[in-house]
């Protein structure tokens, strides 16, 4: 039954539940923060290397950082990715003070209805600030529940959506505490119930669960192949200033990196200053950084001369900021 699982989630989540700085709070702003730093990005991530801490000390409310500037927001978010996710985070707070005063709406339906609020986020909102009984389903509660009732069905499937959602609000809707209740079931799948061999024997809920071999959910679609590309640029100092392109793609626009090399080499590329590789979506990326091109290409209206005192308030993905970073630092060592 519904309400025996979710009393034993909710008792071991009291009971075993880990101290995060989101869950000793009910400001709505505080744990929206959490949760979409969260999106994409590992608890350890968030915490340990100061993300969240930070980003509050910078923009403690809504108010803050609906003024902000966009350059700030994204500098603040730098070394996180999904930049969109900032962007839209300030968006949201804009929102929050034009239509509901600076308060944030109480009401599930207001909630969803908010700017760049899916059903996880209104679900996580409702839940977690105000202990509504509005559920929620993650990659962590997707496996928990695919594992739990030995569904087969793709996770990522119209139908398996829907009935993953269904269950999820079963689960809520008998809980005492809606809050406790979707905090276990994803702190359950972080830590307990994880991506290929789960801890079965240490799992609170085991005797509730059906699964015949937890190793082989949840079941997803087929993933597209990783495509490999090369991204080619060149470092240009000119009197302790550094040449900086602002991108303008989909993925990571008013971004600034180190500007592209023309496609037109006609003695070939210049010598190669650094090399690195990351991955991004379905993306491996092979990072090349060139001496700058003889004679150098004019600079482009997206292009401009930032002083190296600037850099670091400067908004930067991060491999290009890594790239930057050692280049500079190998630049100094040959100085001195």
């Amino acid at each position: 039954m519904a309400a025996d699982l979710a009393r034993d989630l909710e008792h071991w989540f009291q009971r075993q539940g880990r101290d995060l700085p989101w869950r000793n709070t009910r400001d709505p702003y505080a744990i929206l923060v959490s949760e979409v730093m969260l999106q994409q990005t590992q608890v350890a991530t968030v915490l340990e290397r100061g993300y969240y801490q930070r980003w509050l000390e910078r923009f403690p409310d809504f108010h803050h950082l609906a003024a902000a500037g966009e350059e700030a927001v994204l500098q603040a978010w730098e070394g996180l990715g999904y930049y969109r996710r900032a962007r839209n985070l300030q968006a949201l707070a804009r929102a929050i003070l034009e239509r509901h005063g600076g308060q944030f709406p109480r009401d599930p339906e207001t909630i969803r209805a908010l700017p760049g609020v899916g059903p996880y986020t209104a679900g996580a909102i409702a839940s977690f600030a105000f202990d509504l009984p509005e559920p929620l389903v993650d990659g962590n509660v997707a496996r928990v529940l695919s594992r739990i009732d030995n569904n087969a069905q793709p996770v990522d499937s119209t139908a398996g959506h829907k009935r993953l959602w269904q269950r999820a609000g079963e689960l809520v809707q008998a809980a005492q505490s809606p809050r406790a209740l979707n905090s276990a079931l994803m702190e359950l799948g972080q830590l307990v119930c994880r991506p290929g061999k789960p801890l079965c024997l240490q799992c609170p809920v085991k005797r509730h669960c059906r699964a015949e071999d937890p190793s082989t959910l949840p079941v997803k679609k087929a993933r597209p192949p990783t495509t490999e590309v090369t991204e080619r640029v060149f470092l240009l100092e000119v009197n302790g200033a550094v040449l900086l392109e602002q991108e303008r793609g989909a993925r990571r626009t008013g971004l600034w990196k180190l500007p592209s090399l023309p496609d037109e080499q006609p003695e070939g590329p210049p010598p190669v200053l650094f090399r690195s590789t990351y991955g991004i979506t379905r993306y491996k990326v092979h990072l090349w950084v060139h001496e700058t091109p003889q004679p150098a290409p004019a600079p482009a209206d997206n292009q401009r001369l930032v002083p190296l005192a600037d850099l670091a308030a400067t908004p930067m993905p991060s491999p290009y900021r890594r790239a930057l970073d050692t280049l500079l630092a190998e630049r100094d060592f040959r100085l001195h």
